[in-house]
């Protein structure tokens, strides 16, 4: 039996997800969960490998309901999504920033989590039942800008958390729930690069330590279970503390 951070989820065994963003970091941790959970998960995402992987790219409503479609031509429906695609930009001050890469920073994480909410909620309202988690950022409501400057992901990830209250006010009704978590920093590859500034972090968070994947993991498996079923537009801040400082 595997360890488990938190208790197993009811009403996720059995059930079928996709995940965008599945290649890595919180996404490949959110996808290895759900299958000790006992979910069939396929893993969405322009590196995508293996039987239950899909290449999709999020910033394009086309490819998405491509994914859709062979998700469900393969297992009937889908109970669920996480939106976990992401990127961030290099520590740009706003007044440097060329048009090319707010676009492309808001283009993944803003539009890119709307176009697959879009995609996988037009299939939930059909079904008339559904799960939609979004993965944001502390950075959405607490602006992190010590040591880095990065103002087109804070907004980016400010228009995640709007976008999930704004998405379950319209579908909570219809039989679908929309959801996000905001996680402070996880080591991930993408936290890798940027080892330089790991001591300043670290100083700002009363943990004093970096979120391990697998925990955010358990929190986006939470909202998807049957214990959460009363989350509507939450949004669930996992920062060690940071956002206290």
């Amino acid at each position: 039996m595997s360890e488990r951070l938190v208790p197993s989820m009811r009403g996720v065994s059995g059930r079928v997800y996709a995940v965008t963003g599945a290649a890595g970091g919180i996404g490949l941790a959110v996808c290895a969960r759900l299958r000790d959970e006992g979910a069939t998960v396929y893993e969405l995402d322009l590196r995508a490998q293996g039987s239950y992987g899909i290449e999709v790219d999020v910033t394009d409503p086309a490819s998405l309901a491509a994914a859709v479609a062979a998700v469900v031509e393969a297992e009937g429906s889908v109970d669920g999504l996480v939106a976990a695609a992401g990127v961030v930009e290099d520590d740009v001050a706003a007044e440097d920033m060329s048009p090319e890469v707010f676009d492309f920073t808001l283009g993944v994480n803003l539009r890119g989590l709307f176009f697959s909410a879009q995609a996988f909620g037009r299939e939930f309202l059909e079904r008339g039942a559904g799960n939609i988690v979004l993965i944001s950022s502390m950075s959405g409501n607490h602006v992190v800008n010590v040591p880095q400057k990065q103002c087109a992901y804070n907004a980016s990830k400010a228009g995640v958390s709007a976008l999930a209250r704004s998405l379950a006010s319209e579908w909570a009704d219809r039989g679908v729930r929309v959801n996000a978590v905001a996680p402070g920093y996880v080591d991930t590859p993408l936290l890798a690069k940027k080892r330089h500034q790991f001591e300043e972090w670290l100083g700002h968070t009363p943990s004093g330590r970096f979120a391990r994947p697998e925990e955010i993991a358990g929190t986006v498996a939470f909202l998807l279970s049957e214990d959460a079923s009363y989350y509507c537009g939450s949004e669930l801040l996992v920062d060690g503390g940071y956002s206290l400082r």
